[in-house]
């Protein structure tokens, strides 16, 4: 297999020793700041999850007041007092069904911890090639436009005379010019990549980043089949799915029990002392009457949030399947382009455009051959980076498809 173009002429962008990209994207998954929300969350939802696995806590009431007693000319007067404890109790069953329900929602939030770990380090690995990428195209840009712009100093001192020199030297500006916005537009594209990954490592947007040039090598894919059974396994949003699924089938099982409504227990002991002392003790039960239509219509609404999931489930799975062909489709397309390239590729294409330099200078090469090696050779490195970023963004889409390690983009050695 042929090896990538990575190895491209790199210029430096930063003081101080280039960074590998593996240790850049260790840093950023290690240290970014936006982690933290997401570890948030599943503490949340085991604090969730212990609040639905407990019972309430029981209530004290205390009564005091005054008596007064009148009966036949005797009156009396005296204190009472009351003090009750009140225990709300779960039906079997209905306890476990909602700590299930709140242990799903910290296997979501584990879920989504998961998958933002893997966008970001596929982003930071898409971002230092992105950094790469256009920092080599724009040194080929400023290449050709130095060119151009000392070829024109030449033409100006010599203050040509006749119709050709002077449309030789107007065409030679006229690239100069297009050249400078070319260089431009990837200087601007640098800073962009590198604000985006200084701002994922959770620095200054500003801070000076260089990149060790690294040869890539592009292995082939798995069967489709392969893919898709994984992708069936592991993929993020159709695991989310299916476990919003079960929550909401646990969430019809609570909904099906309000008939049997949770109910409290309350001790109690009174005293009354009003010429003679009155105690009282006993047990309270109280519990809702299931009357009306609140029951029925939770249920149905649970019925109807579960019927959604399910439709949820199997869309996820069109979708899945759709995302898996068509990203292993893109990246066999573009490794498929890679392996026909030379392994000298970009080499000989500078050189061409050095040698038509030379040789224009002398006037062995026209103009027209000239100026067409300087753009096919920016050409032809902005397709090969372009083509080896596509085939790197398929590549790590897939594995955040399909979950596995598959080492289709690894370093040359």
């Amino acid at each position: 297999m042929k090896l990538s173009t990575l190895s491209l002429f790199l210029a430096v962008a930063a003081i101080g020793a280039p960074t590998p990209p593996e240790a850049l994207v260790a840093e950023i998954v290690a240290g970014n700041p936006e982690l933290q929300f997401y570890r948030d969350e599943i503490a949340a939802a085991r604090a969730g999850a212990l609040l639905a696995g407990s019972r309430p806590p029981p209530e004290l009431s205390l009564e005091a007041g005054r008596k007064r007693v009148r009966d036949a000319g005797f009156a009396a007067e005296g204190t009472a007092w009351a003090v009750s404890v009140s225990q709300t109790f779960e039906w079997p069953g209905r306890l476990a069904l909602r700590k299930a329900v709140a242990n799903h929602d910290i296997a979501l939030a584990e879920l989504g911890l998961a998958r933002f770990e893997a966008a970001l380090t596929a982003r930071a690995r898409t971002l230092a090639f992105g950094l790469h990428a256009a920092t080599a195209r724009a040194a080929a840009a400023r290449e050709v436009a130095d060119r151009y712009a000392a070829l024109k100093e030449i033409f100006l001192a010599r203050d040509p005379g006749g119709l050709t020199p002077l449309l030789e030297t107007r065409v030679i500006e006229a690239q100069e010019l297009a050249l400078q916005r070319r260089a431009t537009d990837a200087a601007l594209a640098v800073q962009t990549a590198l604000t985006e990954l200084n701002q994922l490592r959770g620095t200054a947007a500003d801070t000076p980043l260089a990149i060790t040039p690294t040869a890539l090598k592009f292995n082939s894919a798995p069967s489709t089949e392969t893919l898709l059974a994984a992708a069936r396994e592991n993929h993020f949003d159709f695991r989310a799915k299916k476990l919003e699924l079960e929550q909401q089938g646990y969430a019809v099982q609570l909904a099906r029990g309000e008939g049997r409504p949770a109910f409290t227990v309350s001790p109690y002991l009174s005293q009354e002392k009003a010429g003679e002392r009155e105690t009282v003790a006993g047990v309270g039960l109280s519990l809702p009457l299931p009357l009306g239509d609140r029951p029925r219509a939770t249920s149905e609404l649970a019925e109807a949030r579960r019927r959604q999931a399910e439709t949820a489930v199997r869309l996820a799975e069109r979708e899945l399947e759709r995302e898996v062909l068509a990203t292993a489709a893109a990246y066999v397309a573009r490794q498929g382009e890679i392996t026909r390239w030379a392994p000298d590729s970009e080499s000989k294409f500078r050189e061409a455009a050095a040698l038509a330099d030379r040789h224009y200078r002398l006037g062995a090469v026209p103009l027209a051959t000239y100026v067409e090696l300087q753009n096919a050779y920016l050409d032809a490195i902005e397709s090969l980076l372009a083509t080896e970023s596509e085939a790197l963004e398929a590549a790590l889409r897939l594995e955040q498809i399909t979950g596995l390690k598959l080492n289709l983009v690894e370093a040359a050695p």
